[in-house]
Parts: structure tokens; C-alpha cells; sequence
């Protein structure tokens, strides 16, 4: 969800790793030439949702990365699966006061500009719950975590999760 920290953990998480990472809104954006709030505002939500969606299918399963997502991936099927084929999905989790002031700090995003955005930011987090919750691998809250705790975290539970698979399988992580 948008809030969580999912680009800031990313970083921590290649800097550790020395993963490559894949930020799936920056590779929309480039494909449009504007920004997120500007497409939204040109073309649509459904045509951005389809851009993530062409995004996800260019990326190769096996590829170790961390690969960042914004929070609405999970409403179309086709990207979960898409997103389960590429790798470990982790969901990086916190309380709605923490998610909502986290993401109303800068102002742009295209889904709370609305009247009441503190409802509407309610109302997207209680649909999207149940569908990180059937994605997610692993679950992490970040509400009380830095970036780094929460990247510490995760390549904690990556670790014991790869010692429950096959003898020498890498898991890539996927940031959700």
C-alpha cells in the first residue's frame, strides 16, 4: 500500500544485496514520458493498471532483483500471477494512520485527491488487505520500522524461507 515504504526498504534491501532493482512505476512513467499524477490525469487509471501490467510481463522470471510495485498491482489477477512468477512477494505492511500520513506527505497522489482522501484511503486499504494477504510470502510491518530495520527483516525471513526449499534455490524478492 502506498505508504509502507516500499522504495525506501528497496534501496536498503539492493544496497545490502547488491541486487539490480526494477521499480515497475518508474518503468511506466518512461514508457509515457510523464509522471504518475500526470497519467492519471490524461489517461486514466485503467490505462496505467494496463502499463503496470505490460511492465510486469517484460520482466524475466528467474532474474534476481528487487522489483518494487505500487500498491494497486494486486487488483488485476493477472499481475499476481505474473508477480508470483518472478519471485518471493513481500508485503510490507503498517497501521492505516501510519500508511495514510506517509502517503499524504507529498501531496501527489492521483488516488487521494479527492474530497475526503482520508476516506478514500480507507476505503482502497480495506480492499487491497485481503488481496496482499493472499500474495504475500512474507509480511512485514513497517509501522515502528526504518527502512533498514524493515530490510534487515525481510532478508531474515527470505533466509529461513530459503532454508525450508530446495538446497541452493535463490529467492528474488519482490518489494509489494
Amino acid at each position: 500500500m502506498m505508504g509502507a515504504g516500499k522504495s525506501s526498504v528497496a534501496y536498503c534491501l539492493r544496497q545490502r544485496t547488491g541486487l539490480a532493482g526494477v521499480d515497475i512505476d518508474e518503468i511506466v512513467m518512461s514508457k509515457f514520458g510523464i509522471s504518475i499524477p500526470e497519467i492519471f490525469f490524461a489517461y486514466g487509471e485503467d490505462k496505467f493498471r494496463e502499463a503496470e501490467t505490460e511492465a510486469l510481463r517484460e520482466l524475466t522470471p528467474g532474474q534476481q532483483a528487487i522489483i518494487v510495485t505500487g500498491g494497486g498491482i494486486v487488483l488485476r489477477a493477472q499481475n499476481v500471477t505474473l508477480l508470483r512468477r518472478l519471485g518471493t512477494v513481500v508485503w510490507l505492511e503498517a497501521d492505516e494512520k501510519t500508511l495514510f500520513n506517509r502517503a499524504s506527505r507529498t501531496g501527489n497522489r492521483p488516488l487521494l485527491q479527492t474530497r475526503n482522501p482520508r476516506k478514500a484511503f480507507a476505503r482502497m486499504l480495506q480492499q487491497r488487505i485481503p488481496l496482499y494477504a493472499r500474495i504475500a510470502d512474507l509480511r512485514v510491518d513497517t509501522s515502528a520500522l526504518t527502512e533498514e530495520e524493515a530490510a534487515l527483516a525481510i532478508l531474515t525471513r527470505l533466509r529461513k524461507l530459503s532454508r525450508n526449499r530446495r538446497p541452493g534455490l535463490s529467492i528474488p524478492a519482490t518489494v509489494q
